[in-house]
C-alpha cells in the first residue's frame, strides 16, 4: 500500500471542505466569520506573543524595516483585523448573484450567476494580516483557502491559522477549507504553483521578484498581483497647501506598503514655486530624496542625492522618494507609461482638462486626481479587506474583495424545448 502524501492530503481536504462551503448559507458563512474575528480578539496576547517571535528572528536576519512594518501585529492592528472581518460579514454575499439574464423566444430562460471559484491559493511575504484577509473574503465567496504565508511569519500564521480552523469548526462548516502549508517551505511554495486539479486559482502577494515567480512558474491560474512603483505628478495648477498635503500623507503615511508613492513629478512651471515647500515637508518627514539635475538646482539646500535611472525603476518601500521635473503633462504620463508598475497614479491639479486626461490616457489599475495614493486600498474601497491589489487586466483589476474571489456559471431552465 503506497503510503499517502501529506501535501496532498492537505488539500484534498481543502478542495473537499470547499464543495461543502459552496452551498453553505449566508448565516452559516456570518457565523464562522463573526468567530473568527470574536477568536482573534480573545487570542491577542497570543498572537502577539507569536509575532514577537517572528520579528526577533527577522530582525536577526536583517529583513529591513519596511517588512518588519508588515510583520508587525500589535493589539491596535489585530483588532483592526476583527474589524476588518466584521465589515466583510456586512457586506452582500456574491454567491448566487445574478449577473444578466434573460428568457429566450422558445421560452428557455438563462441565468449568468456568481459561484465560488472553489480553492484559492495565496503566497505572501511576511504579511500575517493577510492571512485574515484572504480566509475572511475566501470565506465569504464560498472558497477554500490554501496558504503559504512564508518563513518570516510562520509562528505568527501558524497561530492565525489554527484559531481560524477552530472558529470555522465551532460555528457548524469544516475547518478544513482552510488550509497553511508553511511547514513544506519552498518546496510546498513549488508545488502549490503546479497543483491544477486541487487550487483553482493563485493569488501572489509580495515583492516583485515573488510574484514574478509565481507567474512564471504556476501551472495554476495566477490573479497577478503588483509592486507599486507609484507616482504623484504635481500639475501647473496645483495648489501649495494640497500637493504638500497628499505628496506627505502618499510618501509617509506608511512607507512599506504598496500604495505609497514612490515618485514625485512636479510640472516646471509649478517646480520654483511649489518644489521647496513639497521638499521641506518631506525631509521634515525624514525623506531622503533623489532628484534630478533641475530639482536639485531649486533645492540646493536639500541635500538631494543625484537621480539615475535606477530611482525611477525602483520600489523603495522606505522613506525615501525620487524627483524629477517635467516639462508638461504629456512628458509626465510619458515617464509613468515607461516605468509605472499600473498599480497607483495620483495627479495634483486644479485644471479640469489636465485630470480628465490624466485619467483617460495613465493605464493603471487605479488613477486619482487630487487624492493621497494610500487610498487604494480594499477597506477604504468600502470592501472590508481585500484579497490583493491586481495589477492584470484580465477577470480583476485594483482592490480585489468578493466579487472578484467568484467566477460565474449559466443556469438554463426550460419545459422540454429542443433544438
Amino acid at each position: 500500500m503506497t503510503a499517502s502524501d501529506p501535501f496532498i492530503d492537505r488539500l484534498a481536504r481543502a478542495r473537499a471542505a470547499a464543495k461543502r462551503l459552496a452551498t453553505a448559507t449566508t448565516a452559516q458563512k456570518h457565523a464562522a466569520l463573526e468567530a473568527i474575528a470574536a477568536g482573534i480578539e480573545g487570542a491577542i496576547p497570543r498572537i502577539v506573543a507569536a509575532n514577537a517571535e517572528d520579528l526577533e528572528r527577522g530582525r536577526a536576519n536583517g529583513i529591513g524595516d519596511g517588512l518588519l512594518d508588515r510583520l508587525r501585529l500589535d493589539e491596535a492592528r489585530l483588532r483592526g483585523l476583527a474589524a476588518a472581518v466584521r465589515e466583510v460579514v456586512a457586506l452582500p454575499d456574491p454567491i448566487g448573484q445574478v449577473v444578466r439574464g434573460s428568457t429566450l423566444p422558445n421560452g428557455i430562460t438563462i441565468n449568468q450567476v456568481r459561484v465560488p471559484f472553489g480553492v484559492v491559493g495565496a503566497i505572501y511575504e511576511a504579511r500575517p494580516n493577510v492571512t485574515v484577509d484572504i480566509v475572511a473574503l475566501a470565506l465569504k465567496s464560498g472558497n477554500g483557502a490554501v496558504l503559504r504565508g512564508g518563513s518570516a511569519a510562520e509562528r505568527s500564521n501558524e497561530v492565525l491559522v489554527a484559531l481560524i480552523q477552530e472558529a470555522i469548526s465551532r460555528a457548524g462548516l469544516d475547518g478544513d477549507a482552510v488550509q497553511t502549508i508553511d511547514e513544506f517551505g519552498r518546496e510546498g511554495a513549488g508545488r502549490l504553483m503546479r497543483a491544477r486539479g486541487y487550487v483553482d486559482v493563485l493569488i501572489p502577494r509580495g515583492s516583485a521578484g515573488l510574484i514574478s515567480t509565481v507567474v512564471q512558474e504556476s501551472t495554476v491560474p495566477v490573479i497577478e498581483t503588483g509592486s507599486g512603483i507609484v507616482h504623484v505628478y504635481v500639475d501647473a495648477s496645483a495648489e501649495a497647501e494640497m500637493a504638500v498635503g497628499i505628496v506627505t500623507n502618499a510618501k509617509t503615511h506608511r512607507p512599506s506598503v504598496c500604495n505609497a508613492a514612490e515618485t514625485l513629478l512636479v510640472h516646471r512651471e509649478a517646480a520654483p514655486r511649489l518644489l521647496p515647500a513639497l521638499a521641506a515637508a518631506l525631509r521634515g518627514s525624514g525623506v531622503e530624496l533623489y532628484a534630478d539635475a533641475a530639482a536639485r538646482e531649486l533645492l540646493p539646500d536639500a541635500g538631494a542625492v543625484a537621480a539615475d535611472e535606477e530611482t525611477w525603476a525602483t520600489e523603495h518601500l522606505a522613506l525615501e522618494m525620487g524627483v524629477r521635473i517635467v516639462d508638461s503633462l504629456d512628458e509626465a504620463i510619458a515617464h509613468i507609461e515607461r516605468y509605472s508598475t499600473r498599480h497607483t497614479e495620483a495627479i495634483v491639479t486644479q485644471d479640469y482638462a489636465n485630470a480628465e486626461r490624466f485619467l483617460a490616457e495613465v493605464d493603471s489599475a487605479v488613477v486619482m486626481v487630487n487624492a493621497s495614493t494610500r487610498f487604494t486600498d480594499g477597506g477604504e474601497f468600502g470592501f472590508g479587506a481585500e484579497v490583493g491589489i491586481s495589477t492584470q487586466k484580465l477577470h480583476a483589476r485594483g482592490p480585489m474583495g468578493l466579487p472578484e474571489l467568484t467566477s460565474t456559471k449559466w443556469l438554463v431552465r426550460g419545459s422540454g424545448q429542443i433544438r
